[in-house]
């Protein structure tokens, strides 16, 4: 419809596709343009009505958003869309030009949709779907998509953009949440995980719940700290940096290291995807998806090792080098094992027991994907002294009133029965104590 006073949503040049949304946005807009050109087809426009309430209450409970759902929804829209246009913003080039003429003639188009008084729903067709959609209070503060802090953040757009007088104010909320927070999955998430479609395809899957953790709550292991940090921000700045391989006992921080980085360097454009073993067919698929995107991705792989006959090591090696394709300035791989070299080695390696004609080519080329991190970090286990110092850095943090030699001879108890001299015994001794104490 193009009825007089219409908004006409078929004109969108740049915004035209919502993705998955895109059956729901034109079907508000029809609903929209049917109330204003005061279409007499009540019974179909009141089942749009309600089926386009259904759809906006699973859209709201899925990214968890309340209050005026319909803005809500234009204002996801705007955040998530990836087009010429906001992924220019993301990277804070100035647009001049066709472009950014174009976004002002489809921001237009969604000023006239905020502009919008869905209370004129209800009462055209006498039904109740505006006040439930625009006072909507969600049954979760959180959604299944987006934590607080994402969701927060498009809320806080979604206002800006209610409140606009002209579509100067328009245009600059909307762009300068592009620059701030950038656009899509990758501008509003720390990290991600990989997923495979029925068709065989991946794709790349926000995880919406990380740890809070960061490097000064990670007691002791300063040099390797210091390296990893050093390395991350040299690559965040767009400075050579290498592939890193944390190695050493379990439980002494490897994992929370790179949670830690991430935390850390997330506002400065780093993302973090974790990839593993079995997905390394996808790491090609993935690297091209991301490769000029304007952030920093660190691929993760999380307790690597392969055993001697498993091969998907030699995949991985061909990957870290680039093949014959330039290795993407924006993508490292970051790796955490238990095992120096990744691969198991067996006694038959020392002598050839296994028959091998060709020995040490057999050596080398289990020792060849370690040559491929630049940098290998290692985390020992604790010394007593050491373990005691967080142990008690964590009872202050936690405001544990203990005396000390009786707080010392209890974490050592607890350590020869759970793990050994470990940052993650030692947490898990203190927790242990929050626990009883709260009891």
């Amino acid at each position: 419809m193009t009825g007089k006073g219409n908004v006409d949503v078929n004109t969108l040049i740049i915004y035209k596709n919502m993705s998955a949304y895109n059956d729901l946005f034109y079907d508000i807009a029809d609903l929209i343009n049917s109330v204003i050109d005061e279409d007499n087809n009540e019974n179909h426009l009141l089942n749009l009505a309600y089926k386009c309430g259904n759809e906006l209450i699973e859209f709201s409970e899925h990214y968890g958003f309340e209050g005026n759902l319909y803005h809500a929804f234009l204002g996801f829209i705007l955040a998530s869309n990836e087009n010429a246009f906001s992924m220019a913003c993301e990277m804070n080039d100035k647009k001049d030009g066709s472009i950014n003429q174009v976004a002002i003639h489809d921001f237009l188009i969604f000023k006239k949709l905020f502009e919008f008084d869905f209370d004129r729903i209800d009462k055209a067709l006498g039904s109740d779907i505006s006040a439930i959609i625009c006072d909507y209070k969600a049954y979760s503060d959180t959604g299944k998509v987006f934590n607080k802090r994402i969701r927060d953040r498009i809320l806080e757009l979604t206002k800006n953009l209610e409140e606009a007088e002209d579509i100067a104010s328009f245009y600059k909320s909307v762009t300068l949440f592009y620059r701030e927070y950038g656009v899509g999955k990758f501008g509003l998430n720390k990290a991600f995980r990989i997923k495979e479609n029925k068709d065989s395809s991946y794709s790349i899957i926000p995880i919406t719940s990380i740890e809070h953790i960061y490097l000064n709550d990670l007691i002791g292991y300063e040099l390797q700290k210091k390296k990893l940090i050093e390395n991350t921000k040299a690559f965040i700045e767009g400075k050579k940096a290498n592939n890193v391989l944390l190695f050493g006992d379990s439980g002494t921080g490897k994992s929370s290291s790179v949670k830690a980085i991430l935390n850390e360097f997330f506002t400065d454009g780093l993302r973090v995807i974790e990839v593993y073993k079995y997905q390394f067919e996808a790491l090609s698929e993935i690297i091209e998806t991301i490769k000029d995107r304007n952030y920093k991705f660190i691929i993760y792989m999380d307790d690597l090792s392969f055993e001697s006959f498993e091969i998907e090591y030699k995949y991985l090696k061909a990957i870290i080098e680039g093949g014959l394709g330039k290795k993407p300035d924006n993508v490292l791989i970051y790796a955490s094992s238990n095992r120096r070299h990744l691969v198991k080695e067996m006694n038959s390696d020392n002598n050839g027991a296994d028959g091998d004609l060709h020995h040490n080519d057999t050596i080398q080329e289990k020792l060849s994907l370690v040559a491929r991190f630049g940098i290998t970090i290692y985390y020992p286990s604790l010394e007593a002294k050491e373990y005691k110092h967080v142990v008690d850095e964590l009872a202050k943090k936690y405001n544990l009133d203990i005396e000390k030699e009786k707080l010392y001879n209890e974490a050592m108890k607890w350590e020869m029965r759970h793990g050994g001299l470990t940052g993650r015994t030692a947490r898990q001794f203190i927790d242990y104590l929050i626990g009883v104490e709260n009891k």
